[in-house]
Order: structure tokens, then C-alpha cells, then sequence
């Protein structure tokens, strides 16, 4: 059973996460018209990892940010960054359009990227 803080925690995610997940679609589906498509989707990544991990520690975890958490939650986005790039080339490689391709990403992304960043900000607390 899944108590009253962690709930707090995954709906606080999933606000900070859409809010992510907009950003980096909407500046993917700009560039994905005028650059690599690979380019574009690492960009829109980059620019949408910054508001998140700001988001994540004061919002989501109530925490603040420090070279700790920052250097976990780096670390934790290197982890699924790849996720996305393995999967994002797979959709499009097994025939899903360039627009589809990332919901499907974020689909199988996002409640990955959940448990480890949980573990960033839970396992790097200051004592």
C-alpha cells in the first residue's frame, strides 16, 4: 500500500512531469521540421531536464536543490535520457510517425524515470 507522502509525491511528479513532458514535446515538434530528429528530440530533452530538476526539488519533494541531488538526479536522467533515445529510435524504426514516437516514449519512460529520481532526492537527503 502506498502511503499518504509517497501518493503526494507521484501526483506532485506527474504534474511536474506533463508540465516537463510539454515543453520538451512542444520544442521537439518545432525543430523535428528543420533538424535531425534526434537533435531535435535530445535539445527539446536538455531545455525540459533543467525545468524539471527545479521542479522536482522544491515541488515535488519539497527539497532544495544542491550539488548532491543534482549530481543523482544528473545521473538519473542520463539513465533514462538513454531510455528515450533506445526507444524513441525503436517507435520510429518499427514505423510509428515522428509525432507519435515520443508519447509512446513517455509512456514507458516516465514511470521509470519516477523511481529512480524518488530514489535521488530520498537517498541523497541531507543528514
Amino acid at each position: 500500500m502506498i502511503n499518504k507522502q509517497t501518493f503526494g509525491e507521484m501526483i506532485r511528479f506527474g504534474i511536474v512531469g506533463t508540465t516537463a513532458a510539454a515543453i520538451h514535446y512542444s520544442i521537439y515538434w518545432v525543430l523535428q521540421h528543420w533538424i535531425n530528429v534526434n537533435v531535435a528530440y535530445t535539445i527539446g530533452y536538455v531545455l525540459s531536464f533543467l525545468v524539471n530538476y527545479y521542479l522536482s526539488a522544491h515541488f515535488t519533494f519539497h527539497e532544495k536543490a544542491s550539488a548532491r541531488n543534482g549530481v543523482g538526479f544528473g545521473a538519473a536522467h542520463l539513465f533514462n535520457y538513454l531510455l528515450h533515445m533506445v526507444l524513441f529510435n525503436f517507435f520510429l524504426w518499427i514505423g510509428l510517425s515522428r509525432e507519435l514516437a515520443p508519447i509512446a516514449v513517455l509512456a514507458i519512460a516516465v514511470p521509470t524515470n519516477f523511481i529512480l529520481v524518488r530514489f535521488v532526492f530520498k537517498h541523497f537527503k541531507r543528514k
